[in-house]
């Protein structure tokens, strides 16, 4: 067999085995992500896995760089890296997508033992700094009124612009009907 024909041949296994899984993501028919772990699950992460074209005569290209696994230390990134290398010499030769990622699924707790989520703090100081501008933004405009609404107020007003007498009684009833007006003692 041809290193192609291995190739479709693992495809199809592949479709068939993760097919509905969300956790499996074909980017193209020699690309993949696979997710180890939940969504909601701090020590969860992306495997990026290409192809070359001899491949499984050559290893897969594993890449962590996902934007999913921004939250990874770099050194966690490495010691998982240097951990998936003696599983995918073992399987050097034939097929080994489905046993990497079974094989990440099972050991995710000790690939990420040393993981404490990184928080960058330039994303932080940027997201304050946009926040801060629009707010001002926000303030300094003014309320845009509807035609509509602009026509009801100028029906309202008299020619100098100023609310006929009494146009506001019904608020005056109601506090008054609040506030119990006097009492006759």
């Amino acid at each position: 067999m041809t290193a192609n024909e291995d190739q479709e041949m693992e495809l199809e296994a592949l479709r068939s085995i993760y097919e509905g899984d969300e956790c499996f993501k074909e980017i193209s028919p020699v690309s993949f992500q696979f997710r180890v772990g939940d969504l909601e699950d701090t020590k969860a992460f992306i495997l990026d896995i290409s192809w070359p074209d001899t491949y499984p005569e050559t290893a897969p290209q594993i890449s962590l760089d996902a934007f999913f696994n921004n939250r990874i230390s770099a050194e966690t990134k490495q010691l998982i890296l240097s951990k998936l290398e003696p599983q995918v010499e073992a399987s050097l030769g034939s097929a080994m997508m489905y046993t990497l990622f079974e094989w990440a699924k099972e050991n995710q707790e000790e690939l990420m033992e040393n993981h404490k989520p990184v928080v960058t703090a330039l994303t932080l100081t940027s997201n304050t700094e946009v926040t801060t501008p629009s707010a001002a933004k926000k303030r300094e405009k003014k309320e845009q009124l509807t035609k509509a609404q602009k026509r009801r107020m100028i029906n309202r007003t008299d020619n100098k612009g100023e609310l006929p007498r009494g146009w506001n009684w019904v608020d005056v009833i109601k506090h008054l009907s609040k506030t119990g007006g006097k009492d006759d003692d």
